[in-house]
């Protein structure tokens, strides 16, 4: 900039957000680190294109930008221009320039969990709404990634976010929401699968899970029970099928992660 001049530098970018921006990014991606783009860069131009795409071929779900007080877009705008005033409509923001791509496997509900449970600790407690909000919101998260909650806990984290956003006094209690209202606004099915079935198709919410091997995927290469830190996985190489003791199984998911073949599925 000081060698070409803010003229030149402006040229680069969007009509209102111009230069570049550097992110950092990590996740569910095969190339992950620190990238600098042009802002207007697309999601699908930094993901599929800088990131390589998503990990052993699965299916893009979510990328979250911001930093833990951002928001969640879904595959709906992987061609969304990143800037400003783009990501600001889709209930995301620009933030510190974190970016964490989400694949298939990702539980959206104890994505929001785990960043309010950051939050919370990150408030300086000042102010009411963000101080006490934070926690409250924690609490249903966890009550619904916990198969404890009722159909009213959706709508109170909705009711709970919108009062954290208008009357915390700083920005990061106004955005701390964010990576809940974004997760209900466009996976609110999964919120409704964990509170009305008691299931968490993803494999990440242990006491909502129940892990069995899909006899037709499965090659018999031993992955999964070589891996299992329970030991309750039977079955031998190349020759017997494979099956999960589940008196025993602690439901840690190390055999959904591990098995190549995505023969272990939540059921």
């Amino acid at each position: 900039i000081i060698n070409k001049g803010a003229d030149w530098y402006s040229k680069i970018g969007t009509e209102k957000s111009k230069g570049t921006k550097a992110f950092s990014l990590v996740g569910k991606v095969e190339n992950v680190g620190l990238i600098e783009v042009p802002l207007g860069t697309t999601l699908r131009e930094i993901v599929f294109g800088i990131g390589g795409g998503i990990q052993r071929g699965r299916d893009f779900k979510a990328v979250q930008t911001g930093g833990p007080s951002g928001g969640c877009a879904p595959e709906e705008f992987l061609d969304l221009p990143v800037d400003y005033e783009s990501l600001s409509k889709v209930g995301s923001m620009m933030g510190s320039g974190g970016m964490i791509v989400m694949d298939e496997r990702s539980c959206m509900v104890d994505v929001a969990r785990y960043f309010v449970a950051f939050l919370v600790d990150e408030s300086c407690g000042k102010c009411v709404p963000c101080r006490e909000g934070l926690v409250q919101m924690l609490e249903v998260l966890t009550r619904i990634t916990e198969g404890q909650a009722e159909d009213e806990d959706i709508a109170r984290l909705e009711e709970l976010g919108d009062f954290i956003k208008s009357a915390s006094l700083c920005a990061l209690g106004k955005s701390a929401p964010n990576p809940v209202l974004s997760t209900l606004k466009y996976f609110r099915h999964e919120y409704e699968k964990h509170v009305r079935d008691k299931k968490c198709f993803s494999g990440v919410c242990k006491q909502l899970v129940t892990f069995e091997v899909n006899d037709e995927k499965c090659k018999m290469c031993n992955l999964c029970k070589k891996n299992c830190p329970a030991e309750t996985i039977e079955g031998e190489p190349k020759e017997t099928p494979y099956k999960i003791d589940q008196s025993g199984c602690t439901k840690c998911g190390v055999c959904f992660d591990s098995c190549p073949f995505d023969a272990i599925e939540v059921v």
